[in-house]
């Protein structure tokens, strides 16, 4: 059975609630009233992705990705989302939390990776799949290596900080253990628009408070 109904996206649950452990509740359908509710003012003009569940691709990952950033703008946070897939089956969900958590660390990739590990209680990941909307930066390009997963698929690459093609391909120095395999490039037209759009949302808001 599939976790959602057919043409239904996604939202996360806050890590800090009980819901969270072990994933339950983790990824829940979208309905009203979800927990990723707007602020004031921070409507995201990008609508959410319906993928079919009849065809489970990269696209299909990667729009569920897609719909994580959504979220994560509306809750003022950098808008990327990650998702994490086993076998078909979606074990992690997660969108940036910098800002809301006060915690560097707290990327989409991070996030998704703790908890792909909690669920399958194992800390190697190789049977694991990571889609997310950006390319990984040095930290989570290394946490996908040490977590050993099996593939990282990015939507848009990141000329100054991606470290999985953009800049430099950390996956790719020759005396590593292990070699993530790698896929940019999907969807990358609607996840590079939503993180240029709210740049520039957040560089216009600055300037007209500080005039």
């Amino acid at each position: 059975m599939h976790p959602y109904p057919a043409g239904e996206s996604i939202t996360v649950v806050s890590p800090s609630s009980p819901l969270a452990t072990g994933l339950a509740g983790a990824i829940l359908p979208a309905m009203e009233g979800d927990l990723s509710t707007p602020r004031p003012g921070l409507i995201c003009p990008f609508e959410k992705m319906r993928p079919s569940q009849l065809n489970r691709d990269d696209a299909f990952y990667m729009a569920l990705a897609f719909n994580l950033a959504v979220d994560a703008w509306r809750i003022d946070e950098v808008p990327i989302g990650a998702i994490i897939e086993r076998g078909g089956e979606i074990i992690a969900a997660a969108h940036n939390e910098v800002e809301c958590a006060n915690d560097p660390t707290a990327h989409a990739e991070m996030l998704a990776i703790t908890q792909a590990a909690k669920k399958i209680g194992d800390w190697r990941l190789n049977e694991c799949n990571l889609y997310v909307t950006k390319e990984p930066c040095p930290m989570c390009s290394g946490a996908t290596i040490m977590s050993r997963l099996n593939r990282v698929v990015y939507a848009w690459g990141d000329p100054k900080m991606g470290c999985m093609g953009g800049a430099v391909e950390l996956h790719s120095l020759p005396k590593l253990n292990h070699r993530v395999q790698v896929t940019s490039g999907v969807l990358e037209g609607p996840c590079r628009e939503i993180l240029q759009a709210y740049f520039n949302m957040k560089r216009g808001r600055d300037s007209t408070a500080s005039a």
